[in-house]
């Protein structure tokens, strides 16, 4: 914000100047497109693998951040979803034969018990009649009837619970649990991955603000890029001069330090305006609107320009194009 005001006020002292064709002078910056890349996580700075000024290659290692703490958590990670994949093939692969014939052998055991239990009881119960046993033991037997009947339902019902196999809500349950614990692997898998912080397109490193050692937080930038086959120049056009540029519109640049001019195409112009009021100017001066724009350079000496040059440009009357 600071960097733009002080430009839109060396325009405003440019504009009693003029251009060859009577348009005011149209000052700015040389820039270039820039690419910032984050830390995807706080970790130390383990080492730089580029410098300020280098040339990189898309996909070339820019720098290392210590993942100990993420291969700890990658590790945690495939453990639970080892973990969920053994519980969603048990619900799905069902009981084992073994737990089967177990559960069978439960099941003639109850029943034998149960039917030794219905043999006996009407014979107490006769006994008891005559008055040949308490009416204890009538009871305790009745009960054991009772207790041998349950366990005979029981061992059944486990007996199917086996045999019919998982139901199919238990199943959905179990797949649903390892998807979730993939896809947390997966997530620290990327994470992990982007600790080796790599240029994702060709471009020059500009800035690396961070040095070996120190622990950027989440989401810093830690490497700038400048990006893009040519620069473009940041120019801010009067509100008086507005309604005869479009995108498309040519300009001649004069970059501060270089003789050659660059001519230019527009690219794009900003439709919201900046009222940006200058202290030093009185009477009709003492404000200005300006439109930013951006025209791309051209021509191949652009490309060996580096970015926050001052410059100035004049329109190209379309007779002179």
């Amino acid at each position: 914000m600071r960097a733009d005001r002080c430009l839109l006020f060396g325009l405003l002292l440019a504009l009693a100047g003029c251009g060859g064709n009577g348009d005011p002078e149209l000052l700015g910056t040389l820039e270039w497109d820039r690419v910032g890349i984050p830390a995807e996580s706080s970790e130390t700075i383990l080492r730089w693998d580029v410098a300020e000024g280098d040339t990189v290659k898309a996909g070339q290692l820019l720098l290392e951040l210590d993942p100990r703490r993420l291969d700890a958590q990658v590790a945690q990670a495939r453990g639970q979803v080892a973990q969920a994949q053994a519980r969603f093939d048990e619900m799905s692969n069902g009981a084992r034969s073994e737990e089967i014939d177990a559960a069978r052998a439960t099941l003639a055991r109850a029943r034998a018990a149960q039917t030794d239990a219905e043999r006996n009881f009407p014979r107490i119960e006769q006994m008891y009649k005559r008055g040949m046993v308490a009416i204890a033991e009538l009871d305790r037997i009745r009960a054991t009837r009772d207790q041998a009947r349950n366990e005979s339902r029981n061992a059944e019902a486990r007996l199917r619970e086996l045999t019919n196999g998982t139901r199919p809500e238990q199943i959905e349950q179990a797949r649903a649990a390892l998807e979730a614990a993939q896809g947390n692997l997966a997530h620290l898998e990327v994470t992990r991955q982007h600790l080796s912080v790599r240029a994702p397109r060709d471009g020059v490193v500009d800035s690396l603000p961070f040095k070996p050692g120190d622990q950027p937080p989440e989401g810093a930038e830690v490497v700038s890029l400048l990006v893009g086959d040519v620069p473009y120049a940041r120019l801010f056009i009067p509100a008086s001069i507005r309604a005869q540029v479009e995108v498309g519109s040519r300009v001649r640049i004069h970059v501060e330090g270089v003789e050659q001019p660059f001519e230019a195409k527009l690219r794009s112009i900003r439709s919201e305006s900046s009222f940006t009021p200058y202290f030093a100017l009185t009477g009709d001066d003492a404000s200005r609107l300006v439109y930013r724009a951006e025209a791309v350079l051209e021509g191949e000496g652009a490309r060996r320009l580096p970015a926050g040059l001052p410059l100035s440009a004049e329109r190209i009357d379309d007779e002179r194009q």
